[in-house]
């Protein structure tokens, strides 16, 4: 149970933090704020429950650890459950917020931080989703990997998700997490909810070969099994 009000919490803030910083201050920050804000908050939620969770705050990072051999089909379920609670109750508060602005806040014409892609195609937006979940997968599993990066792998993995989103945020929006695509989706309606497939299907394929990539080459555990076959090259 700790463990699943940690990831509910941590998915919580990601989205909280992100989403505002789309909402209310895109036009004063940017969208090298937005990545900031996306990356950073991991940094600061890793630290916080990554002693405790594992801070995944990502159906696909759960999944890719099922993939890797770090986790259970079971708790994978636990933790994708507690993930998508605290990216709605997230936007829900968001919701309320939006609500209270002077003169209104209209979410079909402002918006609602919702994933979307409308200036690339579909393929380049399925694309990206998949080719950045699975680097930012392997980034993950290697810097909590052993010998990895010890207690550097919060900065490390949340640096990776500020550059994906710089690489990617005007092709797909740069979700790489379902949770975080799913909330905003159910609140902005349309668009948001016909796309949303993608945002789940592209990132858990992209996490799945991250964890397969990382267990069959990357890991630890292959280094060792070589170092026994191989004992003058350890």
């Amino acid at each position: 149970m700790q463990k699943l009000v940690a990831e509910g919490l941590g998915t919580f803030t990601l989205v909280f933090i992100g989403c505002a910083t789309i909402i209310f201050m895109v036009g004063e920050v940017g969208l090298l704020g937005v990545a900031a804000a996306f990356g950073l908050t991991v940094v600061g939620v890793a630290y916080a429950v990554g002693h405790i969770s594992g801070a995944h705050l990502n159906p696909a990072v759960s999944l890719g650890a099922v993939v890797a051999g770090r986790m259970s089909v079971s708790d994978f379920i636990g933790y994708t459950i507690s993930q998508c609670a605290g990216a709605i109750a997230a936007a829900a508060v968001l919701y309320v917020m939006v609500q209270s602005k002077q003169g209104g806040y209209n979410i079909a014409t402002n918006g609602f931080a919702q994933n979307g892609w409308s200036e690339y195609s579909v393929m380049g937006a399925f694309l990206f989703e998949f080719v950045a979940t699975a680097i930012f997968l392997i980034v993950i599993l290697g810097s909590t990997d052993e010998g990895g990066a010890g207690a550097s792998a919060g900065l490390a993995i949340g640096l990776t998700l500020v550059v994906i989103h710089l690489a990617g945020i005007v092709v797909s929006g740069a979700s790489v997490n379902p949770a975080r695509s799913l909330a905003p989706a159910l609140f902005a309606g349309g668009d948001a909810l016909n796309q949303l497939w993608l945002y789940i299907v592209a990132p858990c394929l992209g996490s799945a070969v991250g964890g397969l990539i990382h267990r069959t080459f990357l890991s630890s555990s292959v280094s060792d099994l070589d170092a026994l076959k191989n004992p003058g090259t350890a």
